[in-house]
């Protein structure tokens, strides 16, 4: 039996407060006019050239409306989990990169530095995080072998997965895009998790998706 479980990891379309460099961490902020054309893109693209059998959301409302569209375009089933969602940030939700530099310097310099087991003020640290993400992608891919899901999350998420899957540690710094609705092509099996693609977003480029009006 084939163990192996495929997955299209996700991250939310865009919001204003993505345009705006402002820290949304668990406040549940919708998409904008943006994020929604980019949804609707990718669903169709994602219906006409893959074959899926259940969408997995964070309950966030950026994540949700994004895999709603796909569930809606491919038929396949929609479910959401809080393991999902993105890093709770405590006290800098709500504010601009600038602002948390302006407000809390110490706190933002260990921001910055990814230190592991730092986090602000009633939010998580990068290791809560990590084990938070981990242990519900081996919960729901463990439930498809032999199949595919996609996986619609955020920013934090997407990172904690390229980490995961091409064993980056949690201080190494970023060299890897986490564009709004991009696709992310991961194999899982029972032995771990690895990575297949990076970053696609052809479907933002390809005008076929445009929904014809008549």
């Amino acid at each position: 039996m084939d163990k192996t479980t495929r997955i299209l990891a996700i991250r939310h379309g865009e919001t204003a407060w993505n345009v705006d460099t402002r820290i949304q961490g668990h406040l549940d902020i919708p998409l904008n006019d943006t994020g929604r054309w980019q949804a609707q893109r990718l669903a169709r693209a994602l219906a006409a050239r893959d074959t899926i059998h259940a969408v997995y959301s964070s309950d966030l409302q950026r994540a949700h409306e994004t895999a709603n569209a796909i569930a809606t375009a491919t038929g396949a089933p929609l479910a959401t989990h809080t393991g999902l969602r993105e890093r709770g940030f405590g006290i800098f939700e709500g504010k601009t990169y600038v602002e948390i530099e302006q407000t809390w310097p110490e706190e933002s310099e260990h921001w910055r530095q990814r230190t592991p087991h730092w986090a602000p003020a009633g939010g998580e640290s990068l290791l809560q995080v990590r084990e938070r993400v981990t242990h519900a992608l081996r919960e729901l891919a463990a439930r498809h072998p032999g199949q595919q899901i996609v996986l619609v999350a955020h920013g934090g998420v997407m990172d904690q997965l390229y980490r995961a899957a091409t064993g980056q540690d949690l201080q190494a710094p970023r060299t890897w895009q986490l564009g709004n609705t991009a696709v992310n092509r991961l194999l899982w099996t029972p032995e771990g998790l690895s990575l297949v693609g990076w970053a696609d977003t052809s479907h933002l480029e390809d005008n076929s998706l445009d929904e014809i009006s008549t």
